[in-house]
């Protein structure tokens, strides 16, 4: 009998996560089965995928007027709900969390998006989030902004795993690293246990293609088309192996730390002239997280081809990304661009989000 296609990715060394997390996917059984039968291994949740969740179903309705009765905010509302369904996840993922020694197996869960620009009240977040959720494999995401770095440092020196959002650029994705290493190195120091501490650094990456695509139109360099992305995401992963086969990580290593994964988010094709599979194939790499929501978890059990990819064609990579700063395109620009707007399109699905439970509320009280 052929091995699941999307199984079959953990035969290099990648975790397949699943970007999506709702009542009706763990009441039905599906996730379930996503984890015996596909093999996906970890979960994320973002303010979009909750919004979704909450708009378009009745499932959280009964929480909804049980929280109002007790006059609690729509923000705390919202994360009660959020906390419930976290930690439920994070039960079906712990024996996959346990059969990995605590390197896989993890859910997130972000911090509100209105704190991307604000250090200190992501830490105070992501402490109480940490604290509420309660779970081991539960990661606290919070955004690889300026801003967010000294949170990420912070929070790691706690003993706090950290999922670090909404990286766009190489140069941001370095500082993320240096927050990260320089978080257990704080904690190695005030002498506590690095064993157990867990982080990814997720890249969203096809949202670059969608903004780069149309200047190489105007350029007339068509040929370049798709190819930032899984340009971008290739060096990313050659500073990864670079940073955290360091010296400098090898000693922290000693001391039972753990690398911080390089994942790959945003990575279901926006342009239907390109493959439903091609940001997963492309990005398959020991040591990587790829996170796919079901419609590409379909398309790859269906027809896609699982190989080692991710340390290939380096050389093609690094001329992509050349060229297209010898025709005038500053990706750097680009990526704060996406970074900016990533923080505009979660405040707006959140707020979304706390008008829906508003209704709800006076729905309740009608």
């Amino acid at each position: 009998m052929e091995k699941n296609k999307v199984k079959h990715i953990h035969d290099f060394g990648q975790s397949i996560w699943l970007d999506l997390l709702s009542r009706k996917i763990m009441d039905s059984g599906q996730l379930k089965k996503l984890i015996n039968e596909d093999g996906i291994r970890g979960l994320t949740s973002n303010p979009s995928i909750f919004e979704k969740a909450i708009l378009h179903s009745d499932d959280y309705n009964e929480d909804i007027a049980k929280l109002a009765a007790k006059e609690k905010s729509n923000d705390e509302i919202f994360f009660e709900m959020a906390i419930k369904d976290i930690q439920r996840a994070a039960d079906l993922f712990k024996p996959v969390y346990d059969e990995s020694k605590g390197t896989d197996g993890f859910v997130s869960l972000e911090v509100a998006p209105y704190l991307a620009r604000d250090t200190a009240g992501s830490i105070r977040q992501a402490r109480e989030l940490w604290k509420a959720v309660n779970r081991k494999n539960a990661m606290i995401k919070i955004p690889g902004t300026k801003e967010g770095l000294p949170a990420i440092r912070q929070c790691i020196s706690e003993g706090i795993n950290i999922n670090v959002t909404l990286l766009f650029g190489l140069p941001r994705y370095k500082e993320v690293t240096e927050a990260f290493i320089s978080g257990l190195e704080d904690r190695a120091k005030a002498h506590h246990s690095l064993a157990g501490i867990a982080s990814v650094a997720s890249f969203f990456l096809s949202r670059i293609d969608v903004m780069i695509d149309p200047l190489l139109k105007e350029k007339k360099q068509m040929n370049l088309n798709g190819e930032v992305a899984i340009s971008s995401a290739k060096i990313a992963y050659e500073i990864y192996k670079d940073v955290f086969y360091s010296k400098r990580f090898n000693a922290l290593v000693q001391k039972g730390a753990q690398r911080q994964w390089v994942l790959w988010a945003s990575t279901s094709t926006k342009d239907p002239a390109f493959s439903d599979t091609k940001y997963v194939e492309a990005l398959i790499g020991s040591e990587t997280v790829n996170t796919l929501p079901l419609e590409t978890i379909a398309a790859f059990r269906d027809h896609g081809k699982a190989e080692d990819s991710l340390g290939h064609d380096l050389d093609k990579a690094t001329k992509v990304l050349a060229q297209i700063k010898k025709i005038g395109i500053d990706i750097d620009l680009i990526t704060q661009k996406l970074e900016d707007q990533g923080i505009e399109k979660f405040n707006q699905s959140y707020d979304k989000l706390l008008d829906a439970i508003e209704n709800q509320k006076k729905h309740v009280h009608a």
